[in-house]
């Protein structure tokens, strides 16, 4: 146990929430509280009451009662990737996953179960290994929990839909210290929550997912094309026409950077501002060189980085240039279309990157992704558009207000040419008419599920939807 013995007496609050743990409980003085307390995005410096590295379902059901009767703010943690940082809050119990992170695969009905704690990492070193993956991001850093009820808008979700579409159930500590499987037939609307609806209907331990068998038993032929920024305009209007005619099996995100200065890429481009997308194929390699024809052809690329590497491979391949621990400003928005004057927009900022992290990246939702109904989950934007995100990023924290203008100004003149909504994953604390936003014509419903799992609205760090007062 994690405490020193100047908290460990009979007046300490904390005291009976210590005894109920099998995991650790780290208080403010205790060695190893300001790593338990730091998130990946190093410009958040909260101090919470309390952390509760939990280890199993039984340890988050202690601590959520512990909070709910101490009248004690409840931050939930699992990889600690959200740029707002919500899985920390000053004063308030954190109760940290990241100690849960088992992971079991059933090869024959293709489906994975997750601890709440893993990193996408964990899942992919487990199903890639039997030639399978499950939709999840970009980052294989970035905690399970937190992507999936977001959404989970990544590499796969052309062909298999999003990470929500390809949950199967998931067991959820609710705000009364209740324990619920939440699934298709058990705690439906509950489900249908979950499927989007972030962290406001209870604490998720472990999900199901579906697999589904890519590439050649796990390797796809993957990697970026990169092109001289005043190339910026051609590649985007391109790139709008193309990716709805490819086969599902290639997508694509494209990102304005700038080229990091290390192999594998050519030290005549290291540090150089370029456009450029990410391609990634999963299907059969017979087929490889005709699908990916136009891709490699098109314009006059800087690079052609595109290769066949275990799916795990390009999950993993930006892990290193984003460390835990760097600056992070974000904005986002979903947009109907990449339009011209959204375009001329990208023109103007991408020469103005001010550091080498800082990028801005759109992900197309189409495909499987668009072929699932507004209303069937959560996740409600389902037009076939794109995500799009801008990021300021740097490892000074001199450097913060340089890269927070960046990324205001850029959104303050993209905006408008957006759908209105973000993904919820990429707000930073922007306000409730954003959360609505966001959830379209499902927020009413799900702040009626809300009020019926969370009428105290005991979980509110998180993109909030606060409980309907109608029932």
């Amino acid at each position: 146990m994690t405490t020193t013995p100047a908290r460990t007496t009979s007046s300490t609050p904390f005291t009976d929430l210590a005894a109920a743990l099998r995991g650790d409980l780290i208080l403010p003085g205790d060695a190893g509280y300001d790593d338990a307390r730091a998130v990946y995005n190093g410009m958040i410096d909260q101090r919470p009451a309390a952390i509760a590295r939990c280890r199993d379902t039984a340890d988050v059901v202690a601590a959520v009662r512990f909070a709910r009767a101490h009248d004690l703010e409840i931050a939930v943690r699992s990889g600690g990737h959200h740029a707002a940082g919500l899985g920390v809050r000053d004063d308030a119990l954190v109760v940290d996953l990241s100690s849960m992170r088992s992971t079991t695969v059933d090869p024959a009905g293709r489906t994975v179960r997750v601890d709440a704690g893993c990193t996408w990492g964990d899942v992919d070193h487990a199903t890639v290994a039997f030639g399978m993956a499950t939709p999840s991001g970009f980052i294989a850093s970035t905690g399970v929990a937190g992507l999936a009820l977001g959404g989970g808008i990544g590499y796969l979700t052309r062909r298999f839909g999003l990470t929500v579409d390809n949950l199967v159930s998931a067991d959820v500590v609710l705000a009364d210290g209740r324990v619920v499987t939440a699934s298709a037939t058990s705690h439906p609307d509950l489900f249908w929550a979950l499927r989007g609806g972030g962290g406001n209907f209870g604490i998720v331990t472990s999900f199901t997912f579906r697999c589904h068998e890519i590439g050649d038993h796990g390797t796809v032929v993957a990697g970026p094309v990169l092109y001289d920024l005043a190339d910026t305009g051609e590649v985007l209007r391109w790139y709008r026409s193309v990716v709805p005619s490819l086969p599902e099996e290639l997508s694509g995100w494209f990102a304005l950077l700038t080229i990091p200065p290390a192999p594998p890429f050519p030290e005549e481009l290291w540090g150089r501002k370029a456009c450029g997308i990410v391609w990634c194929y999963t299907g059969p390699h017979d087929r490889a060189d005709e699908v990916l024809a136009p891709v490699r052809e098109f314009g006059s690329p800087l690079l052609v980085g595109v290769q066949p590497m275990p799916f795990t491979a390009l999950q993993s391949a930006f892990d290193g240039l984003y460390p835990a621990g760097l600056q992070w400003y974000w904005r986002a928005d979903f947009f109907d279309e990449i339009s011209d004057a959204g375009i001329a927009v990208h023109e103007k900022f991408g020469p103005l990157l001010p550091s080498g992290h800082s990028t801005m990246h759109l992900y197309p939702i189409d495909g499987a992704a668009a072929r699932v109904g507004e209303d069937e989950t959560a996740f409600a934007y389902r037009d076939g558009g794109w995500a799009g995100v801008i990021v300021g990023v740097d490892p000074d924290p001199a450097n913060a207000g340089a890269i927070t203008r960046w990324t205001k100004d850029y959104w303050d003149e993209l905006h408008p040419t957006s759908a209105g909504g973000a993904y919820v994953n990429f707000l930073m604390d922007e306000g409730e008419d954003r959360v609505r936003a966001s959830y379209r014509g499902n927020h009413d419903r799900l702040a009626r599920v809300k009020r019926r799992y969370d009428p105290d609205n005991a979980f509110h760090l998180n993109q909030n939807i606060r409980p309907s007062a109608d029932g």
